[in-house]
């Protein structure tokens, strides 16, 4: 077998072993996941996108390793903003923290899927119209500025959303108390509970933030192995990451703004191109993790200045 087949193999066990782990050994029907827990659970995922790629390091060479971590990283980042919003969902919703794991571990599962199609579509597309990374630049360069300008307090509650509107328009819902179950029976006809509402707001999220992750990976590599191993490692670990950054959302009010310019610099790194100019694998890298730990850091610093502030005022 040729090493690239090798290397899609050890991806797809590293890819079946992980999710049948999280499946029936992290997650516990109707248990509240620890922080302590999550964060172990965390570092296993991490352990795993690390190995791969030390294997992706001494198998092929550094550029591919690289672009792999830096690819894997922009992920990371753009998961800890899809976070933001699936705190807004159970909050919103008031699912019950028992429930919460178990939503997210589906919640995973149709962001690996959905990635999965998109990502194989891109890459025919890529390789039939070269031309098209230009315009993945040009949406990443308008996603970037938007985002940077965009005030995410002005989130609306998911019960003003079209879903939710759709839902207990055209089908039969209940808010019941839905105990576990995504339907439930009522007076003799099924009702879909707030668990199933949860899941399908979470998959169109998964749609949209699916829509910002593949044209960004793609601006950093079109490596067909890297841009699929990095995506989707990098997704494996968002349930764990909920749980560990649940309660800090409102902590982080500058990582959209990081994640904004990192965006730009990635959307603008494409249109060099045009004039024969390319810069270095590790200066994305180098970017992208001083842009996100920047922001985390700095959006740290301000709220404890700001909760001084307000000590001292009073």
């Amino acid at each position: 077998m040729s090493k690239d087949v090798v290397s899609y193999l050890i991806f797809i066990v590293a890819l079946i072993t992980s999710f049948v782990l999280d499946m029936f050994v992290f997650s516990k029907k109707n248990k509240e996941v620890s922080i302590k827990s999550a964060t172990y659970q965390y570092f296993f995922w991490v352990a795993i996108a690390m190995g791969y790629f030390g294997y992706l390091f001494f198998e092929y060479d550094s550029k591919i390793a690289i672009d792999y971590i830096s690819a894997y990283f922009m992920e990371m980042s753009l998961s800890i903003d899809n976070i933001f919003v699936f705190v807004l969902i159970f909050s919103s919703l008031q699912i019950h923290k028992n429930n919460v794991g178990r939503v997210l571990m589906i919640g995973v599962a149709l962001a690996i899927f959905f990635r999965i199609i998109f990502i194989a579509v891109g890459i025919v597309l890529v390789q039939q119209f070269s031309w098209l990374l230009y315009i993945f630049g040009a949406f990443l360069l308008y996603t970037g500025f938007t985002l940077f300008v965009s005030n995410p307090e002005e989130e609306n509650d998911v019960k003003d959303g079209k879903i939710y509107k759709f839902i207990r328009r055209y089908l039969r819902y209940t808010e019941i108390e839905p105990e576990g179950k995504f339907v439930i029976q009522k007076d003799g006809k099924a009702f879909f509970t707030k668990l199933f509402l949860a899941i399908l707001i979470i998959g169109v999220t998964d749609i949209v933030f699916a829509l910002d992750s593949i044209p960004a990976v793609f601006a950093i590599t079109t490596n067909n192995l890297v841009v699929f191993s990095s995506n989707i490692f990098a997704v494996l670990g968002l349930r764990a990451l909920f749980f560990i950054l649940q309660k800090a959302a409102d902590q982080f009010d500058y990582l959209q703004q990081g994640i904004a310019i990192v965006l730009i610099f990635i959307g603008a790194k494409m249109f060099l191109g045009l004039i024969d100019i390319e810069l270095p694998s590790w200066i994305s890298l180098l970017v992208i993790v001083l842009c996100i730990s920047g922001s985390i850091f700095y959006s740290m610093y301000h709220n404890r200045k700001k909760s001084k502030l307000t000590h001292d005022s009073n």
